[in-house]
Protein backbone atom coordinates (compact mmCIF):
# COMPACT_ATOMS: atom_id res chain seq x y z
CA UNK A 1 0.00 0.00 0.00
CA UNK A 2 1.02 3.59 -0.90
CA UNK A 3 0.37 6.17 1.73
CA UNK A 4 -1.42 8.83 -0.30
CA UNK A 5 -0.56 11.87 1.58
CA UNK A 6 2.31 12.78 3.05
CA UNK A 7 1.00 12.41 6.70
CA UNK A 8 -1.71 9.73 6.47
CA UNK A 9 -1.73 7.17 8.96
CA UNK A 10 -0.45 9.28 11.57
CA UNK A 11 -2.02 10.86 14.45
CA UNK A 12 -0.14 12.94 17.14
CA UNK A 13 -0.83 12.31 20.67
CA UNK A 14 1.08 14.59 23.47
CA UNK A 15 4.51 14.69 21.96
CA UNK A 16 4.73 11.35 20.05
CA UNK A 17 3.53 10.57 16.74
CA UNK A 18 1.61 7.05 16.52
CA UNK A 19 0.69 5.04 13.31
CA UNK A 20 -2.87 4.24 13.06
CA UNK A 21 -4.35 2.17 10.09
CA UNK A 22 -7.35 0.16 9.33
CA UNK A 23 -7.30 -3.52 8.34
CA UNK A 24 -8.32 -3.74 4.90
CA UNK A 25 -11.42 -5.45 4.61
CA UNK A 26 -9.64 -8.25 2.37
CA UNK A 27 -7.28 -9.51 5.76
CA UNK A 28 -10.17 -9.16 8.04
CA UNK A 29 -10.51 -13.09 7.79
CA UNK A 30 -7.02 -13.53 9.69
CA UNK A 31 -7.02 -9.96 11.22
CA UNK A 32 -9.47 -9.87 14.26
CA UNK A 33 -8.75 -6.06 14.79
CA UNK A 34 -10.51 -4.15 13.02
CA UNK A 35 -8.03 -0.46 13.67
CA UNK A 36 -4.12 -1.23 14.23
CA UNK A 37 -2.44 1.61 16.38
CA UNK A 38 1.03 1.76 17.31
CA UNK A 39 3.11 4.05 19.37
CA UNK A 40 6.68 5.54 16.37
CA UNK A 41 8.24 6.22 19.44
CA UNK A 42 9.47 9.68 18.05
CA UNK A 43 8.49 13.57 18.27
CA UNK A 44 9.65 13.59 15.12
CA UNK A 45 7.69 14.04 11.96
CA UNK A 46 10.15 12.85 9.94
CA UNK A 47 11.23 10.07 11.66
CA UNK A 48 7.61 9.22 11.78
CA UNK A 49 7.14 9.33 8.24
CA UNK A 50 9.48 6.58 7.38
CA UNK A 51 8.78 4.42 10.30
CA UNK A 52 5.30 4.57 8.98
CA UNK A 53 6.21 3.63 5.41
CA UNK A 54 8.10 1.04 7.17
CA UNK A 55 5.34 -0.71 9.10
CA UNK A 56 2.52 -0.31 5.79
CA UNK A 57 4.33 -2.21 3.87
CA UNK A 58 5.30 -5.07 6.93
CA UNK A 59 1.58 -5.20 7.67
CA UNK A 60 0.85 -5.56 3.83
CA UNK A 61 3.43 -8.44 3.97
CA UNK A 62 2.31 -9.90 7.10
CA UNK A 63 -1.11 -10.37 6.20
CA UNK A 64 -0.30 -11.39 2.51
CA UNK A 65 1.36 -14.13 4.22
CA UNK A 66 -1.08 -15.31 6.43
CA UNK A 67 -3.90 -15.33 3.41
CA UNK A 68 -1.85 -17.43 1.45
CA UNK A 69 -1.21 -19.90 4.87
CA UNK A 70 -4.82 -19.89 5.86
CA UNK A 71 -6.89 -23.29 4.65
CA UNK A 72 -10.61 -23.64 4.52
CA UNK A 73 -11.08 -25.30 7.56
CA UNK A 74 -9.48 -22.46 9.12
CA UNK A 75 -6.02 -24.29 10.29
CA UNK A 76 -2.65 -22.97 8.67
CA UNK A 77 -0.58 -25.02 5.83
CA UNK A 78 2.77 -26.18 6.66
CA UNK A 79 4.90 -23.05 5.62
CA UNK A 80 6.21 -21.98 2.02
CA UNK A 81 9.30 -20.82 1.38
CA UNK A 82 7.05 -17.60 0.05
CA UNK A 83 5.44 -17.59 2.75
CA UNK A 84 8.47 -17.51 5.38
CA UNK A 85 10.60 -15.10 3.25
CA UNK A 86 7.33 -12.60 3.35
CA UNK A 87 7.17 -13.26 7.40
CA UNK A 88 10.84 -12.58 8.02
CA UNK A 89 10.57 -9.40 5.29
CA UNK A 90 7.67 -8.09 7.24
CA UNK A 91 9.64 -8.32 10.56
CA UNK A 92 12.50 -6.73 9.30
CA UNK A 93 10.46 -3.60 8.29
CA UNK A 94 8.52 -3.80 11.63
CA UNK A 95 11.57 -3.66 13.63
CA UNK A 96 12.61 -0.37 11.29
CA UNK A 97 9.69 0.64 12.42
CA UNK A 98 9.96 0.98 15.83
CA UNK A 99 13.38 2.32 15.71
CA UNK A 100 15.44 -1.01 15.62
CA UNK A 101 17.48 -3.59 13.34
CA UNK A 102 15.96 -6.74 12.85
CA UNK A 103 17.80 -9.55 14.98
CA UNK A 104 17.14 -13.36 15.07
CA UNK A 105 16.87 -14.90 18.43
CA UNK A 106 20.38 -16.20 18.44
CA UNK A 107 21.80 -12.65 16.80
CA UNK A 108 19.96 -11.41 20.12
CA UNK A 109 21.45 -13.76 22.29
CA UNK A 110 24.86 -14.16 20.62
CA UNK A 111 25.59 -11.13 19.27
CA UNK A 112 23.25 -7.98 21.06
CA UNK A 113 24.16 -5.93 24.68
CA UNK A 114 22.09 -6.26 27.70
CA UNK A 115 21.08 -3.02 27.00
CA UNK A 116 19.25 -3.23 23.96
CA UNK A 117 17.79 -6.29 25.00
CA UNK A 118 16.08 -4.38 27.37
CA UNK A 119 15.50 -1.25 25.01
CA UNK A 120 13.68 -3.57 22.93
CA UNK A 121 11.72 -5.36 25.78
CA UNK A 122 10.58 -1.85 26.59
CA UNK A 123 9.44 -0.82 23.58
CA UNK A 124 7.00 -3.69 23.92
CA UNK A 125 5.72 -2.16 27.02
CA UNK A 126 3.11 -0.11 25.16
CA UNK A 127 2.22 -2.36 22.56
CA UNK A 128 -0.06 -4.36 24.56
CA UNK A 129 -3.55 -5.91 23.88
CA UNK A 130 -6.51 -5.76 25.52
CA UNK A 131 -5.72 -9.71 27.03
CA UNK A 132 -2.12 -7.72 28.02
CA UNK A 133 -0.06 -9.65 25.62
CA UNK A 134 1.41 -8.06 22.86
CA UNK A 135 0.50 -8.96 19.30
CA UNK A 136 3.01 -11.90 18.25
CA UNK A 137 3.81 -10.11 15.15
CA UNK A 138 5.90 -7.07 17.27
CA UNK A 139 6.99 -9.66 19.31
CA UNK A 140 8.34 -11.87 16.61
CA UNK A 141 9.80 -8.10 15.26
CA UNK A 142 11.34 -7.07 18.01
CA UNK A 143 12.70 -9.95 19.89
CA UNK A 144 14.08 -11.91 16.92
CA UNK A 145 11.01 -15.12 16.36
CA UNK A 146 11.25 -15.36 12.68
CA UNK A 147 14.25 -16.84 11.20
CA UNK A 148 15.93 -16.10 7.91
CA UNK A 149 14.33 -18.21 5.62
CA UNK A 150 16.48 -21.23 4.63
CA UNK A 151 16.88 -22.14 0.60
CA UNK A 152 17.30 -24.78 0.51
CA UNK A 153 18.66 -24.77 -2.99
CA UNK A 154 21.50 -21.81 -2.74
CA UNK A 155 23.91 -23.61 -2.08
CA UNK A 156 27.43 -21.38 -3.28
CA UNK A 157 27.43 -22.68 -6.41
CA UNK A 158 23.82 -21.69 -7.26
CA UNK A 159 24.38 -18.17 -5.30
CA UNK A 160 26.99 -17.69 -7.38
CA UNK A 161 24.80 -17.91 -10.63
CA UNK A 162 21.88 -16.03 -8.71
CA UNK A 163 24.96 -13.18 -8.16
CA UNK A 164 26.09 -13.42 -11.94
CA UNK A 165 22.28 -13.53 -13.47
CA UNK A 166 20.29 -11.50 -10.55
CA UNK A 167 22.28 -9.46 -8.05
CA UNK A 168 24.94 -7.76 -10.28
CA UNK A 169 23.36 -8.28 -13.62
CA UNK A 170 23.85 -4.27 -13.62
CA UNK A 171 27.64 -4.08 -13.07
CA UNK A 172 28.12 -6.25 -16.88
CA UNK A 173 25.92 -3.96 -19.00
CA UNK A 174 28.78 -1.68 -20.31
CA UNK A 175 31.02 -4.99 -20.81
CA UNK A 176 32.09 -6.28 -23.74
CA UNK A 177 31.36 -10.24 -24.20
CA UNK A 178 35.33 -10.79 -22.69
CA UNK A 179 34.82 -8.17 -20.65
CA UNK A 180 31.97 -10.30 -18.74
CA UNK A 181 33.77 -13.38 -18.81
CA UNK A 182 37.34 -12.01 -17.75
CA UNK A 183 34.54 -9.95 -14.34
CA UNK A 184 32.75 -13.54 -13.87
CA UNK A 185 35.56 -16.21 -14.16
CA UNK A 186 37.66 -14.48 -11.97
CA UNK A 187 34.85 -14.44 -9.33
CA UNK A 188 34.30 -17.82 -10.33
CA UNK A 189 37.23 -19.51 -9.44
CA UNK A 190 37.45 -17.95 -5.79
CA UNK A 191 33.73 -19.76 -5.41
CA UNK A 192 35.68 -22.93 -7.25
CA UNK A 193 38.69 -23.22 -4.49
CA UNK A 194 35.87 -22.47 -1.70
CA UNK A 195 34.12 -25.59 -2.74
CA UNK A 196 37.19 -27.53 -3.74
CA UNK A 197 38.16 -26.87 0.32
CA UNK A 198 35.02 -26.25 2.44
CA UNK A 199 32.36 -28.17 -0.15
CA UNK A 200 29.53 -26.68 -1.84
CA UNK A 201 27.65 -26.38 1.19
CA UNK A 202 24.09 -24.06 1.82
CA UNK A 203 25.68 -20.33 2.12
CA UNK A 204 23.33 -20.08 5.38
CA UNK A 205 25.23 -22.86 6.65
CA UNK A 206 28.58 -21.18 6.29
CA UNK A 207 30.22 -20.05 9.30
CA UNK A 208 33.56 -18.21 10.48
CA UNK A 209 35.01 -21.44 11.34
CA UNK A 210 34.29 -22.22 7.55
CA UNK A 211 36.10 -19.03 6.41
CA UNK A 212 39.16 -19.66 8.81
CA UNK A 213 39.60 -22.85 7.55
CA UNK A 214 39.79 -21.60 3.80
CA UNK A 215 42.28 -18.76 4.76
CA UNK A 216 44.24 -20.98 6.15
CA UNK A 217 44.30 -22.99 3.28
CA UNK A 218 45.47 -20.16 1.52
CA UNK A 219 48.27 -20.16 3.91
CA UNK A 220 49.66 -23.33 3.51
CA UNK A 221 49.87 -22.47 -0.44
CA UNK A 222 51.66 -19.25 0.23
CA UNK A 223 53.93 -20.95 2.76
CA UNK A 224 54.35 -24.73 0.93
CA UNK A 225 52.78 -24.35 -2.53
CA UNK A 226 50.50 -26.38 -4.46
CA UNK A 227 50.80 -30.03 -5.75
CA UNK A 228 53.68 -28.50 -8.58
CA UNK A 229 54.96 -26.62 -5.82
CA UNK A 230 53.56 -22.70 -7.60
CA UNK A 231 53.23 -20.62 -4.56
CA UNK A 232 50.59 -17.48 -4.81
CA UNK A 233 50.60 -14.21 -3.29
CA UNK A 234 49.36 -12.81 -0.50
CA UNK A 235 47.63 -10.30 -3.33
CA UNK A 236 46.19 -13.28 -5.03
CA UNK A 237 45.08 -14.87 -1.89
CA UNK A 238 43.25 -11.68 -0.30
CA UNK A 239 41.06 -11.73 -3.95
CA UNK A 240 40.09 -15.38 -3.60
CA UNK A 241 38.90 -14.27 0.03
CA UNK A 242 37.76 -11.18 -0.83
CA UNK A 243 35.29 -12.34 -3.76
CA UNK A 244 33.58 -14.64 -1.42
CA UNK A 245 33.62 -11.82 1.29
CA UNK A 246 31.54 -9.81 -1.65
CA UNK A 247 29.60 -12.84 -2.26
CA UNK A 248 28.03 -13.40 1.08
CA UNK A 249 27.84 -9.67 1.85
CA UNK A 250 25.78 -9.29 -1.79
CA UNK A 251 23.89 -12.32 -1.48
CA UNK A 252 22.45 -11.63 2.02
CA UNK A 253 21.61 -7.82 1.29
CA UNK A 254 19.85 -8.86 -1.52
CA UNK A 255 17.37 -11.21 0.88
CA UNK A 256 17.66 -8.13 2.97
CA UNK A 257 19.97 -9.48 5.39
CA UNK A 258 22.29 -6.04 5.30
CA UNK A 259 23.34 -6.22 8.89
CA UNK A 260 24.18 -10.08 8.65
CA UNK A 261 27.93 -10.51 10.15
CA UNK A 262 30.25 -12.28 7.53
CA UNK A 263 32.56 -14.98 8.22
CA UNK A 264 34.77 -13.49 5.90
CA UNK A 265 35.65 -10.18 7.34
CA UNK A 266 39.23 -9.43 8.56
CA UNK A 267 40.86 -12.63 6.90
CA UNK A 268 43.04 -10.56 4.06
CA UNK A 269 46.71 -11.81 4.68
CA UNK A 270 49.51 -8.18 4.76
CA UNK A 271 50.52 -7.91 1.49
CA UNK A 272 53.57 -5.60 1.36
CA UNK A 273 53.26 -5.51 -2.81
CA UNK A 274 57.17 -5.45 -3.33
CA UNK A 275 56.52 -7.35 -6.04
CA UNK A 276 55.08 -4.30 -8.42
CA UNK A 277 56.28 -4.13 -11.77
CA UNK A 278 59.45 -2.38 -12.20
CA UNK A 279 59.64 -0.02 -15.78
CA UNK A 280 62.58 -0.63 -18.38
CA UNK A 281 65.41 1.13 -18.17
CA UNK A 282 65.26 4.13 -21.43
CA UNK A 283 69.37 1.93 -22.14
CA UNK A 284 67.38 -1.31 -22.60
CA UNK A 285 64.58 -0.04 -24.17
CA UNK A 286 66.52 1.90 -26.78
CA UNK A 287 69.54 -0.69 -27.10
CA UNK A 288 67.15 -3.90 -26.82
CA UNK A 289 63.68 -3.40 -27.48
CA UNK A 290 64.17 -0.47 -30.32
CA UNK A 291 66.40 -2.46 -32.50
CA UNK A 292 66.87 -4.31 -35.72
CA UNK A 293 64.60 -7.58 -35.71
CA UNK A 294 63.93 -7.07 -32.08
CA UNK A 295 59.81 -7.13 -32.81
CA UNK A 296 60.74 -8.70 -36.19
CA UNK A 297 59.10 -12.14 -35.16
CA UNK A 298 55.89 -10.68 -34.13
CA UNK A 299 52.70 -10.54 -36.31
CA UNK A 300 51.93 -6.62 -37.23
CA UNK A 301 49.24 -5.93 -34.81
CA UNK A 302 51.23 -7.32 -31.88
CA UNK A 303 54.20 -5.08 -32.85
CA UNK A 304 52.14 -1.62 -33.14
CA UNK A 305 50.17 -2.44 -29.90
CA UNK A 306 53.96 -2.34 -28.23
CA UNK A 307 55.41 0.49 -30.16
CA UNK A 308 52.01 2.45 -29.69
CA UNK A 309 52.33 1.88 -25.85
CA UNK A 310 55.85 3.14 -25.72
CA UNK A 311 55.22 6.63 -26.47
CA UNK A 312 51.65 6.66 -24.82
CA UNK A 313 51.65 4.48 -21.81
CA UNK A 314 48.14 3.41 -22.69
CA UNK A 315 47.15 0.09 -21.14
CA UNK A 316 47.19 -2.89 -24.24
CA UNK A 317 44.01 -3.38 -23.80
CA UNK A 318 43.39 0.28 -24.74
CA UNK A 319 44.92 0.12 -27.75
CA UNK A 320 43.90 -2.66 -29.14
CA UNK A 321 40.57 -1.87 -28.44
CA UNK A 322 40.28 1.31 -30.37
CA UNK A 323 38.01 1.91 -32.97
CA UNK A 324 38.87 4.20 -36.58
CA UNK A 325 36.51 6.92 -34.95
CA UNK A 326 38.92 6.69 -31.82
CA UNK A 327 42.39 7.17 -34.15
CA UNK A 328 42.78 10.74 -35.02
CA UNK A 329 45.79 11.15 -37.54
CA UNK A 330 44.83 13.76 -39.56
CA UNK A 331 44.38 17.37 -37.09
CA UNK A 332 47.08 19.55 -36.24
CA UNK A 333 47.99 17.46 -33.33
CA UNK A 334 47.86 13.61 -34.26
CA UNK A 335 46.36 11.65 -30.72
CA UNK A 336 43.90 9.13 -29.79
CA UNK A 337 40.73 8.90 -27.52
CA UNK A 338 40.47 6.88 -25.12
CA UNK A 339 36.49 6.67 -23.83
CA UNK A 340 33.89 4.38 -22.32
CA UNK A 341 31.58 2.99 -24.61
CA UNK A 342 28.02 1.59 -24.36
CA UNK A 343 29.53 -1.77 -24.90
CA UNK A 344 33.15 -1.91 -23.31
CA UNK A 345 33.94 -0.17 -19.82
CA UNK A 346 37.11 1.37 -19.12
CA UNK A 347 39.08 0.63 -16.27
CA UNK A 348 38.08 3.82 -14.11
CA UNK A 349 36.48 7.29 -15.04
CA UNK A 350 39.93 9.02 -15.23
CA UNK A 351 40.89 6.44 -18.05
CA UNK A 352 38.99 8.41 -19.99
CA UNK A 353 42.11 10.58 -21.81
CA UNK A 354 43.07 11.98 -25.48
CA UNK A 355 47.25 11.34 -25.75
CA UNK A 356 48.64 13.21 -28.46
CA UNK A 357 51.28 10.42 -30.96
CA UNK A 358 54.70 11.29 -31.01
CA UNK A 359 57.84 9.56 -32.24
CA UNK A 360 57.42 5.89 -32.95
CA UNK A 361 54.18 5.67 -31.74
CA UNK A 362 52.79 8.16 -34.14
CA UNK A 363 54.67 5.83 -37.04
CA UNK A 364 53.24 2.63 -35.78
CA UNK A 365 49.54 4.09 -35.58
CA UNK A 366 49.85 5.61 -38.72
CA UNK A 367 50.44 1.77 -40.20
CA UNK A 368 47.52 0.53 -38.10
CA UNK A 369 44.96 3.86 -38.78
CA UNK A 370 42.09 1.07 -38.99
CA UNK A 371 42.88 -0.21 -34.97
CA UNK A 372 43.52 -3.85 -34.07
CA UNK A 373 41.20 -6.26 -35.75
CA UNK A 374 42.48 -9.23 -35.33
CA UNK A 375 42.88 -8.45 -30.79
CA UNK A 376 39.36 -6.76 -30.51
CA UNK A 377 37.97 -7.30 -27.32
CA UNK A 378 40.91 -10.45 -26.69
CA UNK A 379 43.14 -8.67 -24.37
CA UNK A 380 44.14 -12.02 -22.84
CA UNK A 381 45.20 -13.44 -26.21
CA UNK A 382 47.26 -10.62 -26.85
CA UNK A 383 48.74 -10.53 -23.65
CA UNK A 384 49.84 -13.91 -23.62
CA UNK A 385 51.32 -13.44 -27.20
CA UNK A 386 53.13 -10.61 -26.41
CA UNK A 387 54.75 -12.48 -23.24
CA UNK A 388 55.37 -15.47 -25.06
CA UNK A 389 57.34 -14.03 -27.37
CA UNK A 390 58.96 -11.15 -25.07
CA UNK A 391 60.33 -13.92 -22.89
CA UNK A 392 61.34 -16.25 -25.83
CA UNK A 393 63.70 -13.82 -27.33
CA UNK A 394 64.64 -12.39 -23.85
CA UNK A 395 63.76 -9.26 -24.25
CA UNK A 396 63.00 -9.39 -20.80
CA UNK A 397 64.97 -7.07 -18.83
CA UNK A 398 64.98 -9.04 -15.64
CA UNK A 399 62.19 -11.90 -14.66
CA UNK A 400 60.44 -9.56 -12.82
CA UNK A 401 59.54 -7.60 -15.82
CA UNK A 402 56.07 -7.94 -18.22
CA UNK A 403 54.76 -5.99 -20.89
CA UNK A 404 53.42 -3.47 -18.58
CA UNK A 405 56.73 -2.38 -17.79
CA UNK A 406 56.64 -0.14 -20.94
CA UNK A 407 54.03 1.73 -19.20
CA UNK A 408 55.51 2.04 -16.24
CA UNK A 409 59.09 3.28 -18.07
CA UNK A 410 56.54 5.72 -19.85
CA UNK A 411 55.30 6.76 -16.42
CA UNK A 412 58.76 7.52 -15.05
CA UNK A 413 60.21 8.90 -17.87
CA UNK A 414 57.64 11.74 -17.75
CA UNK A 415 58.50 12.22 -13.57
CA UNK A 416 62.32 12.55 -14.32
CA UNK A 417 61.69 15.33 -17.01
CA UNK A 418 59.68 17.16 -14.46
CA UNK A 419 56.10 17.03 -16.65
CA UNK A 420 53.57 18.57 -14.25
CA UNK A 421 51.55 15.89 -11.62
CA UNK A 422 48.46 16.88 -13.23
CA UNK A 423 49.50 16.06 -16.92
CA UNK A 424 51.41 12.64 -15.47
CA UNK A 425 47.81 11.51 -14.26
CA UNK A 426 45.72 12.89 -17.09
CA UNK A 427 48.23 10.65 -19.65
CA UNK A 428 48.43 7.09 -17.29
CA UNK A 429 44.42 7.44 -17.07
CA UNK A 430 45.36 7.53 -13.09
CA UNK A 431 43.22 9.56 -10.79
CA UNK A 432 44.25 13.07 -9.61
CA UNK A 433 44.32 13.22 -5.79
CA UNK A 434 44.90 17.04 -5.92
CA UNK A 435 42.32 19.39 -6.29
CA UNK A 436 41.86 19.80 -10.06
CA UNK A 437 40.85 23.22 -11.89
CA UNK A 438 41.48 22.41 -15.64
CA UNK A 439 40.81 19.58 -18.29
CA UNK A 440 44.60 18.99 -18.59
CA UNK A 441 45.76 21.00 -21.00
CA UNK A 442 45.72 21.61 -24.53
CA UNK A 443 46.56 19.14 -27.17
CA UNK A 444 49.33 21.02 -28.32
CA UNK A 445 50.79 21.38 -24.91
CA UNK A 446 50.47 17.67 -24.27
CA UNK A 447 52.11 17.01 -27.21
CA UNK A 448 55.00 19.28 -26.31
CA UNK A 449 55.82 17.84 -22.96
CA UNK A 450 55.65 14.24 -24.87
CA UNK A 451 58.03 15.62 -27.40
CA UNK A 452 60.14 16.45 -24.11
CA UNK A 453 60.98 12.27 -22.97
CA UNK A 454 60.39 11.18 -26.73
CA UNK A 455 63.11 8.45 -27.64
CA UNK A 456 64.16 9.25 -31.08
CA UNK A 457 62.55 7.02 -33.55
CA UNK A 458 64.97 4.13 -35.59
CA UNK A 459 63.52 3.32 -38.84
CA UNK A 460 64.83 -0.18 -38.89
CA UNK A 461 62.61 -0.82 -35.64
CA UNK A 462 59.47 -0.40 -37.69
CA UNK A 463 60.54 -3.00 -40.18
Amino acid sequence: MMTKKLNSLLILRGDIWYYQRRVPKKFRHIEVRLLVRHSLNTDSLQIARRRRDALVEADDLYWSALSQEAVEKGGVSETTRLVQQQLYEAASLRAMGYGFTYKTTSQLINETSVDEILDRVEALSDKYDHAGNPPVQISDALLGGIESPKPNDHTVSTCFKLYVDEIEFDAQLKKSPAQRRSWENSKRVSTDYFIKVIGDINMTDITREHAIEFRNWWANRIKVGDENGKRPTPYTANRRIGNMRTLYREYFAFLGEEDRPNPFRNLSFKDDKTNKRPPFSIDWMRNTILTKNALAGLNAEAKGVVLIMIETGARPSEICNLKPENIHLNGKVPYIEIREKSDREVKATASNREIPLVGISLEAMKSNSDGFPRYFDKDTHLSNTLMKYFKENNLLETPAHKIYSIRHSFEDRMLEAGLDYALRCTLMGHKNNRPSYGDGGSLEYRRDQLLKIAHPVPREALV
